[in-house]
């Protein structure tokens, strides 16, 4: 697989070298060459597995985010597994799993979509980082597809909006938050975001397979663009001139989030029909980005469920 580093110093093919063989200076008198033990060039040689020079723990596993070929996303744990096996529109190229999983995903979806290959814990551990919780299930997949992209946003979408937000727990959260709100599609840039695999998928929690993913090459212009549509574009940042409480939303609706540390871009900005802040009343004044979503998401469903009553 692409990507896959031998932490073992392998050759390219991935195949551990042979051990070199050290000549010694032989036995007094013999006039031959004694032959020691093996070297295999590197530190630690003999000591328990795992070991790191300088006591730094374990060896690093491949990481996920990296999908094993391009075009590939990698799903792992049980919450992601089981939503893209029941995902119709996920086209899974390959399933890895313990015999425990296996039975545990037959209780809970019935027949398969692909024939599981069974395999051991230790499998599965060597293709993800170590902190990696797969709880028996690893699956390669294609990604999925969202052809219509914004313009295939209807009347009454609700979309959040990311600008520049590269960590994947992040964003992973913020999709996972995204499917129990009922956000219509996620909009974020080709460049400067993560891919939709590995810790993002496994950070969605399942939210992935039920919220379109839509990556643009210019962000500004996407925003321009659902302002042709007659989305609301409200921009959340914590020195935002507007109360976000105070606001009266309307559908179709835009909740454009910035990074941490940044918040949202120049352009970004001047994009949004208007900037809110969410008031805090303690001493910290600003929320990590994906519990900014959540608070933000809930207080405003409710007040479009209110709005709808209303009318």
């Amino acid at each position: 697989m692409a990507g896959d580093d031998d932490q073992g110093g392998g050759g390219a093919d991935g195949v551990k070298p042979k051990a070199a063989w050290r000549k010694g200076p032989g036995k007094p008198g013999s006039g031959k060459p004694s032959f020691g033990k093996p070297s295999f060039g590197r530190p630690g040689y003999g000591k328990k597995p795992g070991y790191r020079p300088g006591g730094r723990g374990p060896a690093p596993r491949r990481d996920p985010r990296n999908a094993p070929e391009d075009g590939v996303a990698v799903i792992y744990g049980w919450h992601p597994g089981c939503e893209a096996l029941r995902n119709p529109q996920r086209k899974i190229r390959k399933l890895l799993a313990t015999e425990n999983a296996v039975n545990r995903l037959t209780a809970e979806l019935g027949t398969l979509p692909v024939t599981p290959e069974l395999v051991a814990p230790r499998e599965i551990d060597r293709l993800l980082t170590p902190d990696a919780v797969h709880q028996g299930i690893y699956i390669e997949a294609d990604p999925l597809d969202h052809p219509g992209g914004i313009d295939g946003l209807g009347a009454d979408a609700l979309v959040l909006v990311l600008d520049q937000i590269t960590d994947p727990h992040n964003v992973g959260a913020i999709l996972r938050s995204a499917a129990a709100f009922g956000v219509t599609a996620i909009v974020t840039t080709a460049r400067h975001s993560p891919a939709a695999t590995g810790v993002l998928a496994k950070s969605a929690s399942g939210g992935l397979e039920h919220v379109p993913f839509i990556t643009v090459r210019n962000l500004g212009d996407a925003l321009e663009r659902l302002g042709e549509h007659g989305f609301y574009r409200i921009g959340l940042d914590s020195e935002g001139a507007e109360d976000f409480d105070a606001l009266t939303p309307r559908m179709p609706l835009a909740l454009v989030l910035g990074a941490e540390g940044k918040g949202l871009r120049q352009r970004t900005r001047a994009c949004c029909d208007v900037v809110a802040r969410l008031e805090m009343p303690g001493v910290i004044k600003s929320l990590n980005v994906s519990n900014a979503a959540a608070v933000t998401l809930h207080t405003l469903t409710r007040k479009l469920a209110r709005g709808s009553a209303a009318s």
